[in-house]
């Protein structure tokens, strides 16, 4: 088996991170696909190939909530948890070769961080955009957005309205702000070792003593 392996919410202050890995025989198996990276994609797009690669492809999905990003960020650096999620993803399918998407800037230490987590031996080949070059990281990066995105769907059932998750995005900055002005903490969806939610944090309850 090849794999593809990406993630999508690495940098998202609210919700989950989710990795994905997705599995062929052969890599021409998904060369009929017009897959390329999510971010190219529209939402109903990616939702369509979404349905298609749970169907006729090897699926592992993992996913740490915000509670869990912080609590790993007290043992190890972003990159490293994001490097255990995704060996994690590929013991799921257990394929001899796998094309991840780099998280770090020195992409070959990247891989070896990955391969460094498996419990089997499994050939790492880790580039960065991999997504946007490899079928089958764009695969994987499809079913990871799909999932966040139906997770932070989830999420605004809950809250209301809170954008993307992003802080990047004004919507979700005014949530978190209005959030903390009223319950005087950050919702539990929120990732409360992100530097934008302490100086939120810090600058609403200053603002409203």
């Amino acid at each position: 088996m090849i794999c593809g392996v990406d993630e999508a919410g690495k940098g998202s202050v609210l919700g989950p991170m989710v990795v994905a890995a997705v599995g062929c025989r052969e890599i021409e198996d998904i060369a009929a696909l017009p897959v390329r990276d999510s971010k190219a994609l529209r939402p109903k797009q990616r939702e369509e190939l979404y349905e298609i690669l749970l169907r006729d492809f090897a699926i592992s999905i993992v996913t740490l909530d915000a509670a869990g990003i912080d609590e790993a960020r007290t043992r190890m650096s972003m990159n490293e948890c994001v490097a255990e999620l995704h060996a994690e993803a590929l013991m799921g399918l257990r394929p001899e070769s796998a094309y991840v998407d780099a998280c770090d800037v020195n992409a070959e230490r990247y891989g070896r961080a990955v391969a460094a987590r498996l419990d089997y031996p499994c050939e790492i080949i880790a580039e960065h955009r991999a997504d946007a070059r490899y079928k089958i990281v764009g695969a994987a990066s499809i079913v990871a957005k799909v999932t966040r995105d139906r997770a932070i769907g989830e999420l605004a059932k809950q809250y209301g309205k809170i954008g993307s998750g992003y802080p990047s995005d004004p919507t979700t900055i005014e949530f978190l702000r209005n959030y903390i002005k009223e319950y005087g903490n950050p919702p539990p969806c929120a990732r409360r070792s992100w530097k934008t939610v302490a100086i939120l944090s810090q600058r609403t309850l200053l603002d409203y003593q």
